[in-house]
């Protein structure tokens, strides 16, 4: 679309709108600083919520381990019918007649001694949830890093990219300057064709740090999984931030607080200690087990009667006389069903006593679960090592980083002044015909350059200094 001006005051008007109408919509996007985009990625993030399931999980199994030291009480009711020849819970007498049976009891047991097994399992339990607890802190903690490293590289890149659009105005300009030479004869077609170069070369550099300003929101976006899609604007480290950083660290400084405050560490101090208890609980399983347990029963069966008057009444026959067949007869009482209220009162008993329960030989199943907690210890041991020289090294490295990347930054502001005021010189000598275009086109190269890598130097030294806070536990910030 094009717009067309009849003066130039019109057309300084349009531009004072246009100018108030995007600095509107640049002041009203979001800001977001650093401590937000951790905190946002803190509480999106499914990693962490994962952890947090797995850390409620082992408290879960903890409870358990301390539940098995109480006493079990348990009881139990049943109902049945019998048919045919049966024996009658109630008299212990076969019967052949149907019967309703019910039985109730209540039992319970407590475990004087098996080994220590359970005591050892809560504290091996116990060091599970610490350790699960170090996990959610140690993804916490690489999110941070991850989120630093992605913010540092929004304000990184969108430096550049104001660099690469400052560097392509100037580009435009000495083109403009070139073709008013070129009318008047007093520049070649080359050195005409040396501006575009330039400002082509220029305007590849602002595509480029627009593609990568744009990579590094999408990312910084990614990892903060906000629910407000609309864009955002990051927030500048203040002015004297550089001024600001602790670069006065040594190695053993760093190394001697990360052992005791990174959750790299500690996950694996924790698993460690969790493995040594293992074994005390596989050994404490070879022991015998000694418990103390007591019970109260009762029954009731719709068979059984009781004599309510010893006067015979009749008599059945039970079998005959070997020889003479003369028939062997029982005398018949007077009797009555017992009611389910007597039965429950009068079968109610009470038991209790101690089990000692002896592990003789099961497929030496104890012997190698012991084995095998004594090799699960010993690879606890050898992950925890690991992880500490890994710390030693990363801790060497990242000291190293900061003192390198200091002298980098001190390197890269001198020789920026120095090809800036290069440059300026280089201007005024191919103003008043003592340089040719490929000597300031070169000087304007090495000027860029030089720009681009002071402000990335200058974010490199921020990065690698919120590292070292990172190993020393201290809040990632500007």
């Amino acid at each position: 679309m094009s717009i067309y001006l009849s003066n130039n005051n019109a057309g300084r008007k349009l531009a004072a709108i246009l100018f108030l109408f995007f600095s509107h919509n640049i002041s009203a996007q979001t800001k977001i600083t650093l401590e937000q985009a951790i905190d946002s990625t803190m509480v999106h993030n499914i990693e962490i919520r994962q952890a947090r399931f797995d850390e409620a999980i082992a408290a879960e199994d903890l409870k358990a381990a301390k539940g098995a030291t109480l006493p079990t009480l348990n009881g139990s009711v049943a109902a049945y019918r019998l048919f045919g020849r049966a024996l009658d819970p109630t008299t212990y007498q076969y019967n052949n007649a149907a019967a309703n049976i019910a039985q109730g009891s209540i039992y319970a047991n407590v475990t004087l001694f098996q080994g220590f097994a359970k005591m050892n399992t809560i504290k091996q339990d116990k060091y599970l949830v610490d350790a699960n607890k170090s996990n959610v802190a140690k993804i916490k903690n690489d999110l941070t890093l991850s989120v630093l490293y992605t913010y540092i590289q929004v304000l990184t890149n969108r430096d550049l990219l104001a660099a690469s659009k400052q560097q392509l105005v100037i580009a435009n300009d000495e083109l403009a300057r070139q073709q008013k030479f070129y009318k008047v004869g007093q520049k070649t077609l080359a050195d005409l064709s040396q501006a575009k170069s330039q400002v082509a070369n220029a305007e590849a550099n602002q595509t480029n740090a627009q593609n990568e300003l744009e990579r590094s929101y999408l990312t910084l976006t990614h990892f903060m999984e906000r629910d407000d899609k609309s864009p955002f604007l990051v927030v500048d480290p203040p002015k004297n931030a550089i001024d600001k950083l602790n670069t006065s660290y040594t190695n053993d400084e760093v190394y001697k607080t990360a052992l005791e405050t990174n959750p790299d560490i500690q996950v694996t101090v924790n698993k460690r200690i969790a493995a040594e208890s293992g074994v005390d609980v596989a050994k404490g399983l070879r022991y015998p087990s000694l418990s103390f347990g007591g019970g109260l029963n009762t029954s009731y069966s719709s068979s059984q009667s009781t004599v309510v008057a010893t006067q015979i009444t009749g008599a059945v026959p039970i079998g005959v006389v070997q020889n003479t067949n003369a028939a062997v007869v029982a005398p018949v009482y007077q009797t009555r069903n017992v009611s389910f209220g007597d039965q429950i009162t009068n079968n109610f008993n009470q038991a209790v006593g101690f089990t000692l329960a002896i592990p003789i030989s099961n497929g030496n199943g104890a012997n190698i679960n012991v084995r095998k907690a004594k090799l699960n210890y010993q690879n606890s041991l050898a992950t925890e090592q690991l992880a500490k020289n890994n710390m030693r090294k990363t801790v060497a490295e990242a000291v190293w980083d900061v003192h390198a990347t200091q002298k980098k930054y001190a390197s890269a502001q001198i020789t920026f002044k120095s090809a800036a005021d290069a440059f300026k010189v280089m201007q005024q000598r191919y103003s008043v015909g003592l340089a040719n275009s490929l000597e300031i086109n070169v000087s304007e190269n090495e000027r860029n350059i030089a720009e681009f890598s002071l402000i990335q130097t200058r974010y490199e030294l921020i990065l690698k200094s919120k590292i070292i806070d990172y190993y020393l536990g201290n809040k990632i910030s500007f």
